[in-house]
């Protein structure tokens, strides 16, 4: 199949998109946003989005620490120079990509660098804001990388698409241009870090929270990417689904009223009278079918999401 084509199988997660688009119209009905909740939304997730992207790729700084370096400007014992500046680094290229989604306009090669550079500032400055020139392999990856003389011409060929105005939903596109980018792995370091940067330009552009990875979905992560590689979107669709909701979740319950909070499953199956245990549960939101997200080890849902999911089980009966 090629890269180009809307992939197979996302009707699968039309029910989860429709979900999404549901939660989308509800905060845009609350915008204007007052300034000061925003600004602590925003704190918040520029804290987490540079913590688990950071943690991703090996960074060892908690989230208490990340928030220490950022806040306070000191260093924290016994974790390296290159830690912090990664830290300091990519809470910077979110504010630049902020500045980025404020001008709209076409996703182009000269941004990239841009986010590139600094997020590499202070530690590899000769590779910082430049395509790679010599070959890479990636650890544990099912494919090896192209040549870096083909680099330039695919970095121009994905740009090219993902400006293209066509019917491909945005949350897919982003997908897609995550994916694409992660396999020509432009750079010699920073790829990871910039690819979650940039596919969150599209989304945020869209009016969409930044979509975070979590840290303690790594591996999961890198399963999703490789399945990408063989032609299989499923797994990283559902990865970035469940991000995107997770986000405007957290939108919704500081801003609307109406929404109800996210608990622990094993809070709600005591509280409600439903037919499924905390197992099922547990197995529902990692499927996406109902909403929810993990908050350390604990997997998070609301009492509404599992009374919509029970009251069309009984449709269908």
């Amino acid at each position: 199949m090629n890269w180009k084509d809307y992939p197979t199988g996302q009707e699968k997660w039309q029910f989860m998109l429709d979900r999404i688009d549901q939660k989308k119209d509800r905060l845009d009905k609350l915008r204007p946003i007052a300034s000061a909740a925003i600004h602590r939304l925003r704190e918040s997730l520029m804290l987490e989005w540079t913590c688990h992207s950071n943690g991703i790729e090996g960074n060892t700084l908690t989230l208490q620490e990340t928030r220490i370096v950022l806040s306070d400007g000191i260093t924290v014992g016994g974790k390296t120079l290159r830690e912090h500046f990664e830290t300091l680094n990519h809470h910077e290229a979110i504010e630049i990509l902020e500045g980025m989604v404020q001008k709209k306009g076409l996703l182009a090669a000269s941004q990239i660098f841009d986010i590139h550079r600094v997020v590499l500032k202070n530690i590899e400055l000769e590779f910082g804001g430049r395509y790679r020139n010599a070959g890479v392999r990636i650890m544990g990856a099912n494919f090896t990388p192209p040549n870096a003389l083909k680099v330039d011409d695919l970095m121009n060929e994905l740009l090219e698409w993902v400006n293209e105005k066509n019917n491909i939903p945005v949350l897919i596109k982003a997908m897609m241009f995550h994916h694409r980018m992660v396999w020509i792995h432009p750079f010699f370091d920073g790829n990871g870090r910039t690819v979650r940067l940039m596919f969150n330009l599209l989304l945020m552009r869209a009016g969409y929270p930044p979509a975070i990875i979590l840290q303690q979905d790594r591996k999961k992560y890198y399963d999703a990417l490789n399945k990408a590689n063989q032609g299989n979107y499923e797994k990283l669709l559902l990865l970035i689904l469940q991000a995107v909701e997770r986000s405007l979740d957290i939108y919704l319950s500081h801003l609307d009223n109406d929404n109800e909070s996210y608990l622990p499953i094993s809070n709600i199956v005591q509280e409600i009278e439903v037919p499924y245990g905390q197992e099922y549960l547990s197995l529902l939101v990692r499927q996406g079918k109902i909403a929810g997200y993990k908050e350390g080890r604990n997997w998070l849902t609301t009492a509404e999401a599992v009374m919509q999911y029970h009251d069309i089980r009984k449709r269908k009966r």
